[in-house]
């Protein structure tokens, strides 16, 4: 596959990948694979709401506290030693 990236963000791309120790190819696919996992989600949620009513607000403020936690864990479990 051949993609064509704006240069500002081929830049950030080149610098991300190796703050990350991956290759540039490795970090796509990383980026790719977690913004289908979000997408994915995201559809999930639509669904059960449709399903069971929206979430509260209390709900949400704990998903995002939950979601935000998580996010620290697995930038800290990425980056090198």
């Amino acid at each position: 596959m051949a993609i064509t990236i704006d240069p500002d963000v081929h830049k950030n791309v080149l610098a991300a990948a190796a703050l990350d120790g991956l290759s540039v190819s490795a970090w796509m696919t990383t980026a790719a694979r977690e913004a289908l996992q979000r997408r994915a989600g995201l559809d999930a949620v639509a669904r059960w709401e449709k399903q069971h009513g929206q979430f509260t607000s209390e709900e949400m403020n704990e998903a995002h506290r939950s979601v935000r936690a998580q996010s620290g864990l697995a930038r800290k479990a990425r980056r090198p030693a």
